[in-house]
């Protein structure tokens, strides 16, 4: 049997595929081990900058492999959550290409990304109501943080698919692309998030992710704490001295 994840690293971009398009990319025991294990490593690899999670065969995930489920293969992995990524997404900045349908579970795991690059095509839903089940994976959570309050509880309460470009227009999906170019478009843009300089953008990302339940008056001192380290780092002054002399910065990430 394929392996049920497949990964790839070039140039800086880390690429990690779902592969089990014979059924829509839905996700097992083997899936969520496989994601966690990869974001793991790319993590702490010194030479990925930045994360692209796909899918394999033209669709993202219809969700969890209820299958699987119902025999005990829970696509769970402990401390990562759903998938493997869910309730601990990467450190470093994460771009979904979505190409067919990101459904349920699938919907879950792209709303664990940063960014999120589709094509024209793509269709986004969160059916869970209508298997008398909740989008407890993310969705009920990251989605009202994320959209209009009234589009969010459209998508929860009705189980409709959302086509990408009403998506892209409500301002979730970031960059809309033809079919069959999502990966490509999350190439491209992984291009451009990479020439920042590691922990900068593990920084940067941090402080957003975190800062919405900070207090007001707590939130610059915050900060600091998170990116006083960057502003110390050799990466710093590299980035200094390489404007000055004009040229592209060389990032050791430290």
């Amino acid at each position: 049997m394929a392996d049920a994840v497949l990964t790839e690293v070039d140039g800086g971009i880390a690429v990690i595929t779902i592969n089990r398009p014979e059924a829509r990319n839905a996700v097992n025991g083997d899936v969520a081990r496989g994601i966690a294990a990869a974001v793991d490593a790319f993590d702490g690899a010194r030479d990925v900058r930045v994360i692209i999670l796909t899918g394999a065969g033209g669709t993202f995930s219809a969700g969890m492999d209820l299958k699987g489920f119902l025999t005990g293969d829970a696509p769970v992995v402990e401390g990562h959550g759903f998938a493997g990524i869910t309730e601990r997404p990467p450190v470093k900045p994460v771009i979904a290409a979505v190409e067919g349908y990101a459904l349920a579970g699938g919907f879950e795991i792209v709303l664990s990304c940063d960014l999120i690059v589709a094509s024209e095509t793509a269709k986004f839903g969160l059916p869970e109501v209508r298997r008398g089940l909740a989008a407890g994976a993310g969705g009920l959570l990251r989605l009202p943080r994320r959209l209009p309050y009234h589009l969010a509880m459209e998508i929860v309460l009705t189980g409709e698919h959302f086509p990408a470009e009403r998506l892209h227009q409500a301002g979730l999906v970031s960059r809309l692309v033809g079919t069959g170019q999502a990966l490509a478009g999350a190439r491209e843009l992984a291009a451009q998030v990479a020439l920042g300089a590691p922990l900068a953008l593990a920084a940067s990302k941090r402080v957003i992710v975190e800062s919405v339940d900070w207090p007001s008056g707590e939130a610059f001192a915050r900060q600091a704490e998170v990116i006083g380290p960057v502003f110390a780092s050799a990466d710093a002054a590299e980035g200094a001295i390489a404007f000055a002399e004009k040229r592209p910065p060389a990032w050791r990430g430290e």
